[in-house]
C-alpha cells in the first residue's frame, strides 16, 4: 500500500472509460483536469492506456488531451501507440491470426468487429454487438467480408458474445480474449496488453516501472498494474482490478483520481 511519502511518479498511465471519462454522463469531471495539471506542473508525464482506437476517443477526452498536453497515447491495449500524432511503434495482428479468429466466430454465428488505427469495421449485426458497441457510444462500420483488406494493419477483433456461449469456443493458438462488457471481449495475440506497451516506452524513456503509476478500472488494466510501481483502482473498478492494485480511491464519479494523488501527495493544487 502507498503511503504519502511514497515518492512521486515520473509517469502516471490512466485508462479512458471509467477512469477518465464517465461513460454515463459522457463526461470528464472538473476534478481530473485538474488532478492532471497539478501532476503535470511537478514534471511527471501523462500517459494515456486504453482499449479504444484513435477514432473512438470520446470528444471529452480528446480536448483534455489537448488541455493538458497529453503527447502519449497508448491504444487499442497497447497494439498502437504514439507520441506527438506520430506512431512510435505498433503490434499489428497476422492476416492468419485475423483469419483464423473470423473462421472461428463465423462457425458460431458470433458477431465480430475488426479494429484499424481509427476505425471499427462489422460484418455481422447482432444484438450483442449492439448492446456493447452502444454502451461506449462508439459507431462501427458496416463490412463486406469478401472485399475487406485483411492485410491492412489490423490490431484488434471484436467479438460480440457472452460469457456462457465461451465453453463452446476453441481458440486458435496464440490467441487470447479479454472481457470488457458483458455482450464482448477484446480478441488479441496472447503477448499482447497494455503492459506490453508501456513496458516498450518506458524501456525508451529509461524509467524503471518502479517510477512508474496507474490509474484503471477493468479487466484489461491487470497486468498494467502488475507491472508499475503503484496500481491504483477506481472504487467503481471490477473486483478483479480492485485486488490486483496497491490501493482504491473513490469512483471516477466522485473524484477519485483528484482525491488519490491528494492522499499520496503528489500533487500541489493551489
Amino acid at each position: 500500500m502507498p503511503t504519502p511519502n511514497h515518492p512521486p511518479p515520473k509517469i502516471v498511465f490512466f485508462d479512458i472509460d471509467d477512469t477518465l471519462y464517465i461513460k454515463d454522463t459522457q463526461s470528464v469531471p472538473d476534478s481530473v483536469s485538474t488532478a492532471l495539471h497539478a501532476l503535470k506542473n511537478q514534471g511527471i508525464i501523462i500517459a494515456i492506456a486504453t482499449g479504444r482506437s484513435l477514432g473512438i476517443i470520446p470528444p471529452p477526452i480528446s480536448q483534455l488531451i489537448d488541455t493538458v498536453g497529453i503527447d502519449y497515447l497508448l491504444t487499442m491495449n497497447g497494439q498502437y501507440n504514439q507520441y506527438q500524432g506520430q506512431k512510435l511503434f505498433d503490434y499489428p495482428l497476422k492476416p492468419e491470426q485475423v483469419l483464423a479468429v473470423l473462421q472461428l466466430f463465423d462457425k458460431h454465428r458470433i458477431a465480430t468487429a475488426c479494429m484499424t488505427k481509427t476505425e471499427v469495421y462489422h460484418f455481422l449485426d447482432s444484438d450483442n454487438r449492439q448492446a456493447a458497441l452502444g454502451s461506449l457510444n462508439i459507431q462501427s462500420i458496416k463490412a463486406d467480408k469478401d472485399s475487406f483488406d485483411f492485410y491492412q494493419p489490423i490490431y484488434q477483433i471484436l467479438a460480440f458474445y457472452q460469457e456462457n456461449q465461451a465453453p463452446l469456443l476453441d481458440l486458435p493458438t496464440g490467441i487470447k480474449t479479454t472481457r470488457w462488457h458483458e455482450c464482448a471481449v477484446d480478441v488479441l495475440d496472447a503477448n499482447s496488453s497494455k503492459a506490453r506497451a508501456i513496458t516498450a516506452l518506458l524501456k525508451r524513456l529509461d524509467i524503471s516501472p518502479t517510477d512508474a503509476a496507474a490509474f484503471g478500472d477493468g479487466l484489461n488494466d491487470i497486468e498494467m498494474f502488475k507491472l508499475v510501481g503503484t496500481a491504483i483502482a477506481m472504487g467503481n473498478a471490477h473486483p478483479d482490478a480492485k485486488q490486483a492494485a496497491d490501493m482504491v480511491c473513490p469512483r471516477h464519479d466522485e473524484d477519485g483520481i483528484l482525491q488519490a494523488i491528494k492522499q499520496l501527495q503528489w500533487e500541489k493544487i493551489t
